[in-house]
Order: C-alpha cells, then sequence, then structure tokens
C-alpha cells in the first residue's frame, strides 16, 4: 500500500514529493509509449490506430512491435532511426504496403518473426532481406508478388519457414532449396495458390524427406506430368503432410482438357499412362561400396536403428568394417557380396510419430570395373565384327593366283598312289596338266574297279594279281 494510504492522512508536500519518486523513471515503459498505442512491459501494439508511418520515438528496449492493421503503405531506411537491439518481432500485416526499402531492417538485426502479409508488395528486391541474419519467419502471404530475385534471401541462414502462398508467382528460385546453399535450416516453404506451371520434380525428389513433407504446391496450374506425379505419389505414401493434407487441391491441367484433374488420379491414365516409381532403389555391383540413406519426416533424429534383409538389427561395424554406421544415420556398405541384396529397414523415433524408411539394394553377380573386364560387351562384339571383316578381306584379295587365271608351265600332277588313304572330299583340286581348263571342268579319272566289278570311289587303282 501508499503510505498515504495506509496512515489515512490527507496528502501533504512531502507526501506529494514521495509519491513522485516512486513513478516509472524516464525511459521505461510508462514513459514513453507512443501515443495510440498500447504498452505491456517490452511489448507494443499499436494495431487498429489508423496509423500512417510508424509513431517515433520507439522505447529501446522493445522486443516485440506490432503494426498490424493500419495505413503504413511505405516502410523507408528511416522508420526506426536508432538501433533497436531487442527487437524480435515485427507484424506489419494489413497495411497496404507497396515499398519496403532494402535498408529498413538494418537496425533491427536481432529481428526473428517478421510478418509482412496481406499487403500490396509485387516485388522481392535484390538483397531485400539479408541484413536479418536471425531470421526464422518470414511471412509474405497474400501480397501480389509476381518477381522473386533469387538474392533477396541472402545470408538468411537461420530462416526455417517462408510464406508466400496466395501470391502471382510463376518462377520461384527452388535451387535454393538444395542442401547446404542459401538456406541451409529451410523446413517449410509455401507456394501454393501462385501461378507456377512447372516445377523441377527430379530436384525435388532429391531433397531431403522432412522438407518435402512442408513443401506446399497445392491450388497451382501445373501441368500434368509424369515425373510430378511419382513425386507426389511417394510423398502420399510416405505420409507427408503436404501431400496428404491437400490431396484435393494437387490438381494439373492436361492438354486440351477443359478442367483440371487430381495428379494422383495420373496413374494409367491416358494419355500420359503414368506408372507408380519405387521408394528406394540403390543398384550396385560386386566389390563396390554404397551408402543408404535414412530419408525420414523428422528432421534432426539422432535415433536410427538399421535392421538387415534377414531381420538382423545392425548394431556396429561388421565383418572387418564391412558395415559402418555414420554419424548422420546413413548405412555404409563396403565390399558387397551377393548375399548383402534385399531391403534393409531404418526405424526412426520421431517426436510425433515412429516411422521407418526401406531401402532396396540390387547387387549385380559382377564386377563393374574388375581388373581383367576391361573390355565390355558392346565393345568385344565390335570389335569381333571389325576383325572379321578384315579376315574375309584378305581371303577374296589377297589369296594366291587361281588355277583358272594361271598359264603356262604348271605342276605336274602327284602320282595316283602317292596317298592311298586320300579323300574325294578333299578341297584341294587335281590339277591337269598343260590343258588350260577351267577349275569346275576337270573330269574324274578312269575309276578303277573294286571287288565283284563296282566302282571304288577313292580313286585307288586295282591292285596287281599275285603271282604264284
Amino acid at each position: 500500500c501508499h503510505p498515504c494510504v495506509a496512515m489515512r492522512v490527507p496528502m501533504g508536500p512531502l507526501s506529494l514529493l514521495l509519491a513522485l519518486s516512486l513513478l516509472p523513471p524516464r525511459g521505461s515503459a510508462g514513459a514513453s509509449c507512443p501515443s495510440r498505442c498500447v504498452c505491456a512491459s517490452n511489448l507494443l501494439s499499436c494495431s487498429q490506430a489508423n496509423l500512417s508511418v510508424v509513431p517515433a520515438p520507439l522505447p529501446r528496449f522493445t522486443a516485440v512491435l506490432d503494426l498490424s492493421h493500419n495505413n503504413v503503405t511505405r516502410l523507408r531506411a528511416d522508420w526506426a532511426p536508432a538501433r533497436l537491439p531487442h527487437l524480435h518481432a515485427l507484424l506489419l500485416s494489413h497495411n497496404g504496403l507497396t515499398f519496403v526499402s532494402t535498408e529498413a531492417f538494418t537496425h533491427v538485426p536481432r529481428l526473428r518473426h517478421l510478418d509482412l502479409s496481406s499487403n500490396r508488395l509485387r516485388t522481392l528486391d535484390e538483397n531485400l532481406f539479408s541484413d536479418l541474419g536471425e531470421l526464422e519467419v518470414l511471412l509474405l502471404y497474400n501480397n501480389e508478388i509476381t518477381t522473386v530475385d533469387r538474392t533477396a534471401f541472402e545470408n538468411l541462414g537461420r530462416l526455417r519457414k517462408l510464406y508466400l502462398g496466395q501470391n502471382r508467382i510463376a518462377r520461384f528460385p527452388l535451387e535454393l532449396l538444395r542442401e547446404g546453399t542459401r538456406l541451409p535450416q529451410l523446413a517449410l516453404l509455401d507456394l501454393s495458390a501462385n501461378r507456377l506451371r512447372a516445377v523441377p520434380a527430379g530436384e525435388l525428389q532429391a531433397l531431403p524427406a522432412w522438407l518435402r513433407d512442408r513443401l506446399y504446391l497445392h491450388n497451382n496450374p501445373l501441368a500434368c506430368d509424369c515425373l510430378l506425379f511419382q513425386l507426389l505419389d511417394r510423398g502420399h505414401r510416405r505420409h507427408l503432410s503436404a501431400v496428404v493434407d491437400f490431396q484435393d487441391e494437387l490438381r494439373c491441367i492436361l492438354p486440351g482438357a477443359p478442367a483440371s484433374i487430381k495428379i494422383l488420379a495420373l496413374a494409367g491414365q491416358q494419355p500420359l499412362n503414368c506408372s507408380k516409381a519405387q521408394e528406394a532403389v540403390l543398384e550396385a555391383h560386386l566389390g563396390d561400396s554404397v551408402t543408404l540413406g535414412c530419408d525420414s519426416r523428422w528432421q534432426s533424429v539422432r535415433s536410427r536403428h538399421w535392421v538387415t534383409p534377414v531381420g538382423d538389427p545392425v548394431l556396429g561395424d561388421g565383418g572387418n568394417g564391412s558395415v559402418v554406421l555414420l554419424a548422420n544415420g546413413s548405412l555404409q556398405l563396403r565390399a558387397l557380396r551377393a548375399e548383402d541384396a534385399g531391403t534393409y529397414a531404418c526405424r526412426v523415433a520421431g517426436p510425433v510419430l515412429n516411422e521407418t524408411v526401406y531401402v532396396e539394394l540390387l547387387v549385380h553377380n559382377f564386377t563393374l570395373h574388375g581388373p581383367h573386364d576391361t573390355l565390355n560387351t558392346a565393345y568385344t562384339t565390335l570389335v569381333g565384327c571389325i576383325l572379321s571383316v578384315v579376315l574375309v578381306l584378305i581371303y577374296l584379295y589377297l589369296t594366291p593366283c587361281r588355277c583358272c587365271c594361271c598359264r603356262g608351265t604348271e605342276k605336274p600332277p602327284a602320282p595316283r598312289d602317292d596317298s592311298i588313304n586320300s579323300s574325294v572330299l578333299s578341297t584341294t583340286p587335281n590339277h591337269a596338266g598343260g590343258t588350260g581348263e577351267p577349275c569346275g571342268s576337270h573330269i574324274a579319272s578312269s575309276a578303277g574297279t573294286g571287288q565283284n566289278g563296282r566302282f571304288k570311289g577313292g580313286g585307288t587303282p586295282p591292285l596287281p594279281a599275285r603271282q604264284g
């Protein structure tokens, strides 16, 4: 109780001086709260105050500043002439903002939450938010944004949620999502209700599942494509929120079709006739090393347990270091064998639900680059064909002169009895001396008669009758 109230005596000059000494000092929230604002400790609420400019001066200790539902159409560089080191939340929604200076956030480097939603912003200029190195949440939905500069989000290394839904964006630089680039910690990207006609489905599939779980693409005039279908089909089977929660709004347009259709209904439908894709299949060869990733929906999960195709848990190194658990939760297999093939399971204990990720490994029963397998099958076949052609040409054009084109003295024929085992099927022609007849005009010599007067096909003359 106040001393004057407790004593129940009239307030005199001394008591009035004591009461003034108990008032908050100059510079506190009560002494410097801007007009038409409500202040509570380090919170300043100036919402619905019909303001056209940011009130000044602002207390230096302000942590949360709410300027929503006003008429602040331009946010200049001098809206905060002094540094506000404690400000971590700035709310500027529903102001009709059309311009934000690239130097507007120079004096608020500790800002973690920025709400610019429901305004009339049209472009995100170069290095617009580069001074907000600690920003975690950026709300830009329900604007008129058509152009997004790829450097607008430069230096936002801690940004986790980016809301760009309900705009007029026809192309967003999705290369910013690659791991280790400008937005390494981004866990939510809302691009719904824009004018996107195509997205790089192959690059999006390579993103980690914890990012695809919060990548919203519904209510866009996307062109129907099988890669897009397979991307969303995998997400639906993995129960990703961005697909399961908005599967009716995920639609695409077929050429010549009067209306859009559900993307998840493209399986087996003409004219695309898209087929379902397998979740994760890796192919390797004997002796190779391969790394199996545990692509979980939960980010920064440390508890991962691998199970082999035969049901054995992976506890650590096995087989002289052939199985290694990496620090990021992946499983590395070295010196692959044929029995290493199969479906591996990675069990993750998430904050809400548990999840099991399956990876199928195919091991081909040959080495890809063995020491004696330097030529593959196609190259070996080509070399064999070329060698066969060369041998045919040599046979046709480099053989000795034939009998039909030779003239002059020839070697006399060998006597008939030089080989008693000669065969009429021999390919060596029986040359006739000096006749000049063609090779095909030879007539069989007088054949001897064998026993019982029969013709002897071997051409061997009969033996003379024995004497005595």
